[in-house]
């Protein structure tokens, strides 16, 4: 492993170990749309991500905005209640009691064509070592802001979707992508030791483009989250996955160059000669 990564690395493992981490602070988010699916239930998101999308309506809501489904694009269903009303109409103590469900079919804002929506004008900054996981087949793109993620990697269709501009946040879902790579293939779901190796990658990362002290407490917290799911601490919790985390770190970093810390120097450079820090702006809630 580099030098230059390794002493990253301890440097992260020696501040946990001592306990001198700094609080949390909020990530910024890109704007929040308000769209028919941030009203939606817990089930009907899931079922929204799992078709591949941030934003789905009905044939007559994407009307209603100008936008147009387009011809064979198929739609994926989600579930609404029925409701039945119990009592004569003239009574005041008349009830609605829930009598089952409906599907309703909704369509993917990819599906679909016509006139601008607010969100789309979000451009992603300049982020380091974007380039990594393009040379891997992966797209990254910036979809609205919402209250249940800052970002997610999909392996099925090698895409990471950034809901803020935080380079960290970035890095962890880099860091997932070279996991697979790794692996072959990811578990499903949250799984203690992925998130682990994906957040300390990242937190090396940050290391080494300047912005270790800014999140280290949001790594350390993240990691202690899911280290207590193996009842573990947070420095056992690194020590049980320091292995695929050094192995990812060799990934990513892994250039033709001979020189793997290049690009990370030439960001932090970057950020410096601009004297600003993309990190800096305000939280969103």
């Amino acid at each position: 492993m580099i030098e230059k990564v390794k002493q990253a690395l301890q440097s992260i493992l020696d501040r946990f170990e001592a306990g001198d981490i700094p609080k949390a602070i909020a990530y910024s988010t890109f704007p929040i749309p308000d769209i028919p699916a941030a009203k939606w239930s817990l089930l009907n998101r899931t079922l929204m991500f799992i078709a591949g999308t941030q934003d789905a309506r009905g044939f007559r809501q994407w009307k209603e905005v100008n936008r147009y489904v387009k011809k064979g694009a198929k739609a994926f269903v989600i579930l609404a209640p029925r409701f039945i009303k119990k009592g004569a109409e003239e009574e005041e103590n008349e009830k609605r009691i829930l009598a089952g469900f409906l599907a309703v079919p909704v369509f993917r804002v990819e599906d679909t064509e016509g006139a601008a929506l607010d969100y789309e004008e979000i451009r992603l900054p300049s982020l380091p070592l974007i380039e990594v996981a393009q040379s891997w087949g992966i797209s990254v793109k910036a979809i609205p802001g919402n209250y249940r993620y800052y970002g997610w990697f999909s392996q099925e269709r090698k895409e990471i979707s950034l809901a803020t501009k935080e380079e960290t946040v970035f890095f962890h879902e880099l860091a997932h992508a070279a996991h697979e790579r790794i692996l072959g293939q990811l578990k499903g779901g949250q799984d203690w030791k992925q998130e682990i190796v994906a957040e300390l990658a990242a937190a090396v990362l940050c290391h080494l483009v300047g912005k270790a002290s800014r999140f280290l407490g949001n790594h350390y917290r993240y990691i202690e989250t899911y280290a207590k799911e193996a009842n573990l601490s947070a420095v056992q919790g690194c020590l049980k996955v320091m292995k695929d985390v050094e192995s990812v770190l060799n990934l990513i970093l892994k250039r033709e160059t001979g020189d793997p810390t290049r690009e990370v120097s030439n960001a932090q450079q970057r950020n410096e000669e601009m004297g600003t820090n993309l990190g800096d702006s305000q939280n969103s809630f």
